[in-house]
């Protein structure tokens, strides 16, 4: 398709998406990049965050937990430690997993146990508020 570029995303248990696209933006870990059809190649690494991708006028939404992009004129390649589509997330789950997150953060700990509850918290925030994006766009 002209006009368009592949973008796929894979995690290490399937292949979640392959589709034409229209542009892409990734939460690299310097910073959000966006992508239309004919950039010039590129590697990035990931960070926690929102990846959307747009196709004509919708804009859809999915979380990313690491991993690495590769980027060429024709095509975007995630490659993600976790990946989700925002109709995949369950709201309920999701605010569950952040008031979970912050009673373990509140709890305190060693070091080690903070930065693990502050991941953990950054995680259930990101996919809570992808999910609550998703669910408005249905309504």
């Amino acid at each position: 398709m002209a006009g368009t570029l592949l973008l796929e995303v894979v995690t290490p248990d399937k292949l979640l998406l392959s589709q034409q696209v229209d542009e892409v933006i990734a939460p690299g870990s310097e910073g959000e990049f966006g992508v239309l059809p004919g950039h010039c190649h590129f590697l990035s690494t990931l960070r926690i965050g929102e990846l959307r991708y747009r196709i004509g006028n919708q804009t859809n939404h999915m979380a990313v937990l690491w991993g690495y992009a590769e980027v060429t004129p024709t095509k975007v390649t995630i490659m993600a430690e976790i990946a989700e589509k925002a109709e995949d997330i369950d709201v309920d789950r999701a605010q569950a997993s952040v008031d979970k997150a912050e009673q373990r953060l509140k709890a305190g700990g060693l070091p080690s146990e903070v930065k693990e509850a502050e991941i953990s918290l950054e995680k259930a925030r990101l996919r809570k508020k992808i999910a609550d994006r998703a669910r408005k766009t249905e309504h």
